[in-house]
């Protein structure tokens, strides 16, 4: 596990550099707040850091219900069964085994979806805010993938709404270095619509599920540039 350190930001970084997984632990006033939880062999390494910061962990924040986002859950629960377990409604449906489609949602979901035995203690909504965080529809990836914005600080938690390993990419631009994400990604079209949003955020600094933090906007409209372009190609054949 790679530990890098942005403010009062922990960002935890698994099997670095070619297949890195990030989880980010922020230091709130009453104690700590993660944002996913990589797979469920890495929940013993945060853990481990969790204890050496001898703070409490409040809550859990799900960004989508991949497996390498929430494969640790259960067992963080286990250990912290105070921290309370947030997401978003629509990706609830998917931890809980539920793969049906709404009416408005036509594209097959992707990735690994396992079923995890902790209930959310609360499902969220874009829109609500929470432990300074304001709550953000980042659906494409999955349709219910959220992200989380410091609005005092401009920082983007961008979940798997943006990339940068392989090259800075939207989701479901496939990165012929780091495919993965593009691979399991559910809609590209809507995908491409949530980048626009969070980028109109103008963040000063956007952390993504894999790959390093991306600094301000410029590398960010450059990879929503790129998807639209081969969109547009799509579009046109």
């Amino acid at each position: 596990m790679k530990v890098r350190r942005y403010g009062h930001i922990h960002l935890l970084t698994f099997y670095s550099p070619i297949l890195p997984i990030n989880v980010q632990l922020f230091e709130h006033e009453l104690g700590l707040v993660l944002i996913d939880t990589a797979l469920e062999r890495n929940a013993a390494h945060i853990l481990s850091y969790i204890n050496e910061l001898d703070k409490p962990l409040l809550a859990i924040l799900l960004t989508h219900a991949h497996g390498d986002h929430v494969g640790g859950v259960d067992a963080i629960k286990s250990e912290h069964p105070l921290a309370e377990l947030y997401m978003s409604r629509r990706d609830a449906r998917l931890l809980s085994g539920d793969r049906s489609l709404d009416e408005d949602e036509q594209n097959k979901i992707r990735g690994s979806l396992p079923t995890i035995r902790s209930k959310p203690d609360r499902l969220i909504d874009p829109g609500e805010r929470l432990f300074g965080l304001r709550v953000l529809d980042a659906a494409g990836h999955t349709p219910g993938s959220i992200a989380f914005y410091d609005e005092s600080n401009r920082i983007l938690f961008a979940g798997d709404a943006f990339q940068s390993q392989g090259g800075a990419a939207v989701a479901g631009d496939v990165r012929p270095l780091f495919p993965l994400p593009g691979i399991a990604t559910w809609n590209r079209s809507v995908a491409v619509k949530s980048a626009e949003r969070l980028i109109d955020l103008s963040p000063l600094l956007t952390f993504v599920g894999h790959g390093s933090p991306l600094k301000g906007t410029h590398r960010l409209y450059l990879a929503l540039k790129r998807a639209k372009r081969k969109q547009a190609r799509k579009f046109i054949r």
